[in-house]
């Protein structure tokens, strides 16, 4: 389980590595992922801004996932992302589990840190997120990855 850390961004642990795929090869990608040992585990159309087809995959029983993302239309972030990478699939992002979002949120806001979504929302499989920026911290530089604030809602990851 998470271990709280004494921090207001409160980041306790990787909550999922989220891979980008091209149109259309979502189901090949989970096959290729099951047959290194990873199960799926959830499955689910994310509409909104979002605009994909994700599936959740779990290796053994471990807390360790990997998160696929295919886009539902060529308006989805993820779509532009397939497209920069020359039609590949790749990283689209690395997401941090945080026991209060709300409190992240507020403090890496008020620490200067470019967050993408107006307020934490919600997010897949019952979650709430929100998304900082890659070029991130305006006076101190850019990490250079996008990343994802995870708050799970009690709800079972099926």
């Amino acid at each position: 389980m998470a271990t709280k850390v004494d921090s207001k961004v409160g980041v306790s642990l990787i909550d999922h590595v989220a891979i980008a795929v091209p149109q259309g090869q979502l189901d090949a990608h989970v096959a290729l992922y099951e047959r290194i040992g990873f199960r799926e585990i959830h499955r689910e159309e994310v509409y909104g801004g979002d605009q994909v087809r994700e599936v959740l995959l779990q290796v053994g029983d471990s807390g360790n996932l990997i998160q696929l993302l295919e886009p539902l239309s060529a308006d989805s972030p993820v779509a532009k992302q397939v497209e920069k990478q020359g039609g590949r699939p790749g990283m689209a992002h690395v997401a941090f589990r945080v026991e209060n979002i709300q409190e992240t949120f507020d403090a890496l806001k008020s620490d200067g840190f470019q967050i993408i979504d107006p307020a934490p929302r919600a997010g897949s499989r019952g979650t709430t997120v929100f998304f900082m920026h890659p070029k991130s911290h305006s006076t101190d530089g850019a990490l250079g990855v996008l990343y994802e604030f995870v708050q799970e809602n009690d709800h079972e990851t099926t």
